[in-house]
């Protein structure tokens, strides 16, 4: 699935602008509408997965539903029909996320945890480079033909869907056999406890310095990269981003979590500041390396901390309010990105991004020192 996505996406914000005549600030709605679309569907999934004590139901349903949004992109006559697209296709990633989050946390052993989402996170990265690297070898062969590549890119998402369907097995949850709960009451949410909330904090704050991944393929074809080899910027970054990320979370077994996250902030920060200060391609693309580092080494361990913090038959809920919380934040950090690269050059959004990694640095040495 993530091969399929990522041959669309890595394309998406070349084509909204270059083709659709979009700019900057639609593209950040639309990336924002969508991923917060995708984190609040996955509160309500992951609550509905703690109270059926079943997870692979619903990640099927949100499998099949981001397939069957694929052959809206290459049909897609107008910028309207591009965001129905874009919202089905993460409502169906809403829906499997928390799920099948939850289902990781409850399959590792606690003292390999780190390294079991790092794992997840590093499988995935795999598929989001191997995506773009496939849509620029089509846009080569079909001469920088779009809609014929986004019909390629339906293929990998339905054959997805099948291999979930019939080659993999829920094991028996302890969930299945508990008495049916409320896990969005007040007082189930309470036990989420502070130490939760402080994993929030970060989370939000990281999403606010972030902004979205089309400014990154943006800001390479503001200094210079072919709109054809766009994709190259997500798979560069998601090659870092693979590679880091099941040894960073090996490593947040064995030292504190807390002092790692903090590490990835310092290196958001760098990657900020670099994207920012970026007059050619060779430093754009030092940056884009130093975020992809920072996911690798943040994305997977924020996820073994949600596990860490939270009860066990609440992991669903509160794997569903930690993507809440990041699609919220992110719904408001994409279009103020746009407005900023509109109104103040490209290096804007970057200045402000490093501002806000500031912050979840300190936040990150706070709770390390509590």
């Amino acid at each position: 699935m993530d091969v399929s996505s990522e041959m669309i996406h890595g394309l998406l914000p070349l084509y909204l602008v270059g083709a659709l005549g979009a700019s900057a600030l639609a593209v950040g709605w639309i990336e924002g509408i969508a991923e917060a679309t995708a984190s609040i569907t996955k509160l309500f999934s992951g609550t509905l997965s703690d109270w059926l004590g079943r997870r692979k139901p619903l990640a099927l349903a949100g499998y099949a539903l981001a397939a069957l949004s694929k052959p809206i992109f290459p049909l897609a006559p107008t910028l309207g029909w591009v965001v129905a697209a874009r919202f089905l296709d993460r409502v169906g990633k809403g829906i499997r996320g928390a799920p099948r989050d939850a289902l990781v946390a409850e399959l590792a052993p606690p003292e390999l945890r780190g390294a079991s989402f790092g794992l997840r996170q590093s499988l995935d990265t795999v598929g989001a480079f191997a995506g773009p690297l496939l849509a620029v070898l089509c846009m080569a062969l079909l001469h920088d033909d779009f809609r014929s590549v986004f019909w390629i890119a339906v293929v990998p998402a339905f054959i997805a869907v099948l291999l979930l369907a019939i080659g993999v097995s829920e094991p028996e949850s302890a969930l299945a056999t508990g008495q049916p709960r409320s896990p969005l009451h007040v007082r189930e949410l309470r036990r989420l406890g502070t130490k939760y909330a402080g994993v929030l904090l970060i989370t939000a704050l990281l999403a606010l310095a972030r902004f979205g991944e089309a400014f990154l393929i943006l800001r390479a074809g503001s200094v210079g990269l072919r709109a054809t080899l766009g994709p190259l910027v997500l798979v560069a970054m998601n090659l870092v981003y693979a590679s880091s990320a099941y040894p960073a979370g090996a490593l947040s077994d064995r030292v504190d979590r807390h002092t790692l996250l903090a590490l990835a902030c310092a290196v958001l920060i760098a990657s900020e500041g670099v994207l920012a200060a970026s007059s050619g391609i060779a430093s754009a693309a030092l940056g884009i390396g130093l975020f992809g580092l920072h996911l690798g080494l943040s994305q997977g361990l924020l996820s073994a901390l949600v596990a860490d913090t939270a009860p066990q038959e609440l992991q669903g809920t509160a794997f569903g309010v930690f993507h809440l919380v990041t699609g919220l934040t992110l719904l408001a950090a994409s279009p103020f990105a746009g407005w900023l690269w509109d109104a103040r050059g490209p290096g804007a959004p970057f200045v402000a991004g490093a501002f806000f990694a500031t912050l979840a640095l300190f936040a990150s040495l706070r709770a390390r020192s509590r």
